[in-house]
């Protein structure tokens, strides 16, 4: 999952970042609104995870331009972005004040990093339009929360790169996703891959979980069928 986490203190930020990257996301920081609105415009992300003290200004008003700029359908990358606002304010008032300005969860500080990474999931569930935590495509069966792969019901073992790549070709199956598309879900600003990257774990996918799996449409990118074997 590709996240964009706004948050001044540079030390929770690192450490989330790091937490949150040891589970296979790519994170990308920013310490106030302007660097944060910089890259929502920039990038397409999964998730943004949201303070709302920072030192331009609350949060809650990049929320709001969020939320306005896709309701009026200026440029923005992809799709409705799901957010979760963090933040030390966990009186009722201001959680239903994110709530209303259209956050999509709310969590407060001091958190515990595995409900927030839950969280998450679901977050990314109901934006994807699903209720089950796993994906099944066809004899696949993806659990995002244990990052475990099975294929007829044996597990395969996958680098966190394949499993993230996995991740993201199943859940947009069978969109065909571009080489720029999948290099931008899996790797953060700083993250810069080789050119064939993405390549060499599309060729350790298809050794570990057969050919079928993943097809090539030359000249265009990658997709997983409807029903791949």
């Amino acid at each position: 999952m590709r996240v964009l986490l706004i948050e001044d203190d540079t030390g929770l930020a690192q450490a989330l970042a790091e937490h949150l990257g040891a589970r296979g996301h790519a994170v990308d920081c920013a310490g106030t609104l302007a660097a944060g609105w910089a890259c929502l415009t920039a990038e397409p992300f999964d998730l943004l995870l949201l303070d709302l003290g920072l030192p331009d200004g609350d949060g809650l008003s990049l929320l709001r331009r969020l939320r306005a700029a896709r309701s009026t359908a200026q440029a923005l990358p992809e799709r409705e972005l799901p957010v979760l606002v963090m933040t030390a304010r966990d009186d009722v008032a201001s959680r239903i004040a994110a709530l209303d300005e259209g956050a999509d969860d709310h969590v407060g500080k001091p958190f515990d990093p595995d409900e927030l990474a839950a969280r998450m999931r679901a977050l990314r569930r109901r934006s994807a339009g699903r209720a089950d935590p796993r994906l099944q495509c066809g004899a696949l069966s993806i659990d995002p929360s244990t990052r475990q792969v099975t294929r007829q019901g044996q597990a395969v073992a996958l680098s966190g790169r394949e499993f993230a790549l996995l991740l993201a070709l199943a859940e947009q199956r069978p969109q065909l996703l571009s080489r720029a598309q999948l290099q931008a879900r899996l790797y953060a600003f700083e993250q810069g891959p080789d050119s064939n990257t993405i390549e060499v774990h599309i060729h350790h996918l298809r050794r570990k979980l057969g050919e079928d799996v993943i097809r090539t449409v030359r000249g265009v990118g990658y997709h997983m069928p409807a029903d791949p074997a």
